[in-house]
């Protein structure tokens, strides 16, 4: 039976009566939260709507539910995924705080957090942590595919919430929400979901970290699980910038026989040579596919990664791998952008064509902890500017123009 319009709008208003009542519940637990012996609010940096620049605004100090951390963010990597959303080409969410690479200190555990979560992670603790944040208990997360949450994408992507559909985030003016990217890392405390961390040992710097868990994450999630790469494999990566940049390291340190840089910059594919490139290609003056095709013999590349999310390389990097190599896509593009394929070689010639958007936190983390460690990951070439929190707006823009050439890192806490 039809629903009366009357009806229909009893039902609507109170689905808005029960998540104003949520809102406000939630806001009035925060309020009087606050750090042992700490501060009871905060910084943090707002994006409120496309073409109006970050603002830096004072925050109720954001509590922690179970299985969650409050951490005290040391340093946030600047990325084009939050660029993304700043200029309105990724809906999501707003007012949000955006930024979701981060490195920090862990300062408390939420209520009910298992024992071994803290003794884990126990106040004190440096911690990186990753963008994508696994709820453990999902038909994917069950089946090791944490790169696939079904709450992190249901909640956190659709809703900018965690994962009992609420913010950590209230202004302290008015104690209205502010939705969270990720974890919010743009802030001084984010709360973050423990199986989204890991243990960040002390010979590793906080701030080059940072880009530990999206830049060196999604990178190790492209070429470890999307495209299975075996040492002796040749590979190429179109688009050389904080991403890119890390899939060449990640190659190098897997054995790649040949690893080639496609960019439009000769400053990154000049950087790009520090990081493990054997062989560069300057698109924008040569044709990009061909010269890969040269430098292989003919045949194309084991293995190619795009990293810059448009049409142009989407096509570059399918034509550029050889019969039954792996083309796989890691860079995010604007809404209804499309890329082509030609469809009779794919067939014929088994190309396989492959999306990544991450890596598994859990057991990956960890394993990329151990490569910055032991020297394989060279953070400090990777990062190329370090800025202060009050110069976050002109990171992205100059990210957005172009002038950044590996990562730019924003120093939030001492």
């Amino acid at each position: 039976m039809a629903m009366s319009s009357r009806a229909l709008l009893r039902r609507i208003g109170g689905a808005l009566l029960r998540r104003s009542f949520s809102d406000a519940a939630a806001a009035a637990d925060a309020a009087g939260y606050h750090v042992a012996g700490g501060p009871s609010y905060m910084r943090g940096a707002i994006f409120w709507e496309p073409g109006r620049p970050l603002t830096l605004e004072e925050f109720r100090m954001p509590r922690p539910k179970a299985g969650e951390l409050l951490i005290k963010t040391k340093a946030c990597g600047v990325c084009h995924s939050d660029l993304h959303v700043l200029k309105g080409e990724l809906p999501f969410s707003s007012p949000c705080v955006v930024g979701h690479e981060i490195t920090g200190e862990v300062v408390d555990h939420g209520t009910h957090t298992p024992a071994e979560i803290i003794n884990r992670f126990p106040v004190g603790s440096h911690v990186v942590g990753a963008f994508i944040m696994p709820c453990g208990n999902c038909f994917y997360c069950v089946k090791g595919q944490e790169d696939l949450c079904e709450s992190f994408f249901a909640y956190n992507r659709a809703k900018g919430t965690l994962y009992d559909g609420e913010t950590r985030l209230f202004l302290r003016g008015n104690g209205k929400p502010v939705y969270m990217y990720s974890m919010g890392g743009l802030a001084e405390y984010c709360v973050v979901p423990a199986n989204a961390l890991a243990v960040l040992p002390d010979s590793l710097p906080y701030t080059e970290s940072a880009i530990l868990g999206c830049a060196v994450f999604t990178a190790y999630g492209a070429l470890r699980h999307a495209a299975e790469m075996r040492a002796g494999d040749s590979v190429a990566v179109i688009g050389v910038g904080g991403v890119g940049s890390s899939c060449l390291q990640i190659a190098k340190a897997f054995g790649a026989s040949e690893v080639i840089a496609v960019d439009v910059l000769d400053e990154k594919l000049q950087n790009a040579r520090t990081l493990g490139a054997t062989h560069t290609v300057n698109a924008a003056k040569e044709d990009a596919v061909e010269r890969i095709k040269e430098i292989t013999d003919g045949r194309g590349v084991d293995v190619a990664i795009e990293a810059l999310g448009k049409a142009l390389t989407f096509s570059q990097c399918a034509k550029s791998v050889r019969d039954g190599g792996k083309a796989v896509m890691i860079g995010l593009a604007a809404v209804n952008v499309m890329g082509e394929v030609d469809i009779t070689r794919l067939v014929r010639r088994q190309v396989k064509i492959i999306g990544s958007y991450g890596a598994r936190a859990r057991q990956d983390l960890p394993q990329i902890v151990k490569l910055a460690e032991s020297g394989a990951f060279n953070l400090q070439n990777t990062i190329s500017r370090k800025c202060k929190f009050e110069e976050v707006n002109g990171a992205y823009e100059d990210l957005n123009q172009g002038k950044i050439v590996g990562r730019a890192v924003v120093e939030i806490m001492e």
